[in-house]
């Protein structure tokens, strides 16, 4: 950037990590239900808005009702319940200005490193900005980041690529020059994004003037679960044509929530049931009992992997056509013309769009330091689903992983809120969450699919029952998060313990925010 920014203080009392859907929430936390705390959000790109800021390709959409993922203290109004990206960001910012938030966000300013030195009860952070590295404080420390590698794609082994006389692209980081119009695209995945981009590609997009493509195949090794979902709830329509915003948005997230952790609790309990349902649905859409099991019939249970959402069956619709279609075999070897299958079959293709999946990454890349050591997260355990074993005055935005993430994110800001409160009101400087017992060890993450699989095992451990517990399950965590007890569960270190000065000034150091 060319223009001057506006300089970062010494210290904050809380830094926020991500000014993403997550960390503008985070902000509305802190400064409604802490107010005399004052707070940055630190964020690496030069734009709010995360996700729905960064990924650009044909598309792009929430997999979660509007109601849910957005904003609890700010209704949903668009028209629709499963709403585009362009729609969602809108949304984002819209929420960031009118709050005040945005005037805490420092863009352009990535933390590289974070160490908390227990003596003075301080983050000590690194940042870079502008090319520089540049250093601040804060007493709190918490990560909004998510836990993808926006910067590194997962590209599994693809025999022959170099072959390939067409375009290879990533939808991380789709190209905005790429024209796909009138040509023969297949798209490698049958995940969300590869649910998303099929029936896009083969319309025309308005927006970007971009035309239809002549025909898109994706290609699975194996069948994922997709279940048609209404584009638009008539429910919360007429709720909103008949009540103020505020009530109608209200009544439409309660039941939403209702139905989604019903749902869920109905998969996991009656796996059977649950198939022959979702089966039955893609049987009666398509129209053909032989396609469903052999391309949509998947080997899992519903739910053991993330139930990817078709809004108004347009993925089905886009297969039912013709313009589009479902190959379920292996990759031999890239050719000039195309994908050449374990079959035999060659898929010829101009555009070659590989939606094989995130990489995930603890914390935003942010490796917790304490007293100059690397916290081994591996051996850590998180409690209540926000804060760590070994590192003070810390904590993560982990959303759920079968609902909408901000569902979990909410709450895990308003916790946050909650700790930093009772520590202003009994003079501590620092807690962290300390185990009365041995736990036994589980994934942080409890699901099958490969991005998980793949990278889980550098992320800190759930326990198995309690306040370690990482439920899925919003009702539940709703009844007990900001029930938490906080004497039994947080060692904690007073201001009088620390050395004498240690702390002294912190609040004379601010600069305005």
């Amino acid at each position: 950037m060319t223009e001057t920014r506006t300089p970062l203080p010494e210290h904050v009392d809380v830094v926020v990590v991500g000014a993403g859907l997550s960390g503008v929430g985070a902000g509305y936390r802190l400064q409604t239900e802490v107010g005399d705390r004052d707070y940055l959000i630190l964020e690496a790109r030069e734009a709010l808005g995360g996700t729905w800021d960064l990924f650009s390709y044909p598309g792009i959409r929430s997999d979660s009702d509007m109601f849910t993922l957005g904003y609890q203290f700010r209704p949903w109004t668009d028209e629709k319940s499963i709403a585009d990206g362009p729609t969602i960001l809108r949304y984002i910012q819209d929420t960031a200005a009118e709050t005040g938030v945005d005037a805490h966000i420092r863009y352009g300013t990535k933390v590289v490193a974070a160490d908390f030195r227990t003596d003075e009860a301080r983050w000590h952070l690194t940042l870079e900005r502008d090319g520089e590295q540049v250093s601040m404080t804060c007493g709190f420390l918490y990560s909004c980041a998510g836990y993808y590698d926006y910067e590194n794609t997962y590209t599994p082994d693809l025999p022959g690529l170099d072959e390939f006389a067409g375009t290879v692209v990533h939808p991380q980081f789709w190209p905005a020059d790429l024209d796909h119009a009138g040509k023969r695209v297949v798209v490698i995945g049958s995940g969300a994004t590869a649910v998303t981009l099929v029936p896009s590609m083969v319309r025309d997009d308005e927006a970007s003037g971009v035309g239809r493509a002549a025909h898109v195949t994706m290609l699975q090794r194996s069948p994922t679960w997709i279940s048609a979902v209404p584009s638009r709830d008539p429910k919360a329509d007429w709720l909103r044509d008949h009540l103020p915003a505020g009530l109608a948005h209200t009544l439409v997230r309660g039941k939403n929530i209702a139905f989604g952790t019903a749902f869920y609790q109905f998969c996991q309990r009656y796996p059977s049931r649950a198939r022959k349902l979702l089966l039955g649905l893609t049987t009666k859409v398509l129209g053909d009992e032989q396609m469903v099991a052999d391309h949509f019939t998947p080997s899992y249970d519903p739910w053991d992997q993330r139930l990817c959402a078709a809004p108004g069956a347009d993925f089905f619709k886009a297969i039912k056509s013709g313009d589009a279609e479902v190959v379920t075999d292996t990759i031999e070897t890239f050719v000039p013309e195309g994908v050449r299958l374990s079959s035999g079959r060659v898929l010829e293709a101009d555009v070659v769009v590989t939606a094989t999946g995130l990489q995930l990454l603890a914390f935003g890349g942010i490796e917790p330091h304490v007293d100059g050591e690397r916290v081994p997260l591996s051996e850590q355990f998180v409690w209540q689903g926000a804060m760590m074993t070994g590192v003070p005055n810390f904590a993560v935005c982990i959303g759920y992983t079968n609902a909408s993430w901000t569902l979990r994110a909410d709450l895990s800001h308003r916790l946050v809120c909650k700790v930093l409160s009772w520590m202003g009101r009994h003079d501590l400087a620092a807690v962290e969450p300390a185990p009365d017992r041995d736990l036994a060890e589980r994934p942080l993450l409890d699901l099958a699919a490969g991005y998980v699989q793949r990278s889980i095992d550098a992320f800190p451990r759930q326990g198995d029952s309690g306040p370690w517990r990482v439920r899925q399950n919003y009702v539940l965590d709703s009844l007990t998060t900001m029930r938490a007890n906080l004497r039994r569960d947080l060692r904690t270190t007073a201001h009088a313990d620390l050395p004498a000065g240690a702390d002294a000034g912190a609040h004379d150091e601010r600069v305005a925010v």
